[in-house]
């Protein structure tokens, strides 16, 4: 997607903090970031990171730098295969305008070498936030691959899948009760933006989405789920 146009898509639909989240990938983070300036969009640097486990991964930072660096790890534990784009499709990376920069040539639609746990300390170590995505499907899903989430991880929430209800989430997965859950777009075209999350907080950072998260200092939030 054209980062212009992501930023205009995100404001038609009355959002005011969105998060780029490329799989294993950074590279136009900054792009989208660059585009939104001027406008009421914040854009927070993301990844959606693909564990060992073949778990997807919602991966939130405050900056740049701290997404940069957890790119470099993330580097190291990709499998050396370059992309047969034929197969996968592209890799492009542009710039603030979408123009062109350059391709990827490494694979990204994969697996990292990084477990699900040592993905959890090195985000939460930058300080950055951590949510298992899409936890109820089949493919990528949390329940699926894992069967459970880690007692042992402070997950701080969970991500459903745009298509099951929480209630329904409540249901099928009972562990989900004990977990703040959020319903994201996972948008990968324009006409993907349904659904939204309310943070009501101070500002667009991730110490005061933990706090919402937590419902804790007046900081709460909630889903609006598509019709």
């Amino acid at each position: 997607m054209i980062p212009p146009l992501i930023v205009q898509a995100a404001v038609e639909h009355g959002l005011n903090l969105i998060a780029i989240s490329d799989h294993n990938a950074s590279d136009n983070v900054s792009a989208v970031i660059e585009a939104a300036e001027g406008s009421d969009l914040t854009v927070l640097p993301g990844m959606e990171l693909q564990t060992q486990e073949d778990v997807h991964v919602l991966c939130l930072f405050d900056t740049l730098e701290q997404l940069l660096k957890f790119q470099s790890l993330v580097d190291e534990n990709l499998p050396d295969i370059e992309n047969n784009s034929e197969l996968f499709g592209e890799q492009f990376v542009v710039d603030k305008t979408g123009d062109f920069l350059k391709r990827k040539k490494q694979l990204l639609i994969t697996s990292t070498g990084l477990s699900f746990n040592k993905a959890f300390h090195a985000v939460t170590d930058l300080g950055g936030l951590f949510i298992p995505a899409h936890v109820n499907r089949k493919m990528f899903g949390l329940f699926y691959h894992l069967g459970f989430v880690p007692p042992d991880l402070p997950i701080e929430a969970l991500e459903l899948s745009r298509h099951i209800t929480i209630t329904e989430a409540w249901k099928q997965y009972p562990q989900t009760q004990n977990y703040p859950l959020i319903q994201s777009g996972d948008v990968h075209y324009l006409d993907d933006f349904l659904g939204a999350n309310q943070f009501f907080i101070k500002n667009p950072t991730i110490s005061e989405l933990k706090l919402a998260l937590r419902n804790e200092e007046g900081r709460h939030f909630s889903v609006c789920q598509p019709s």
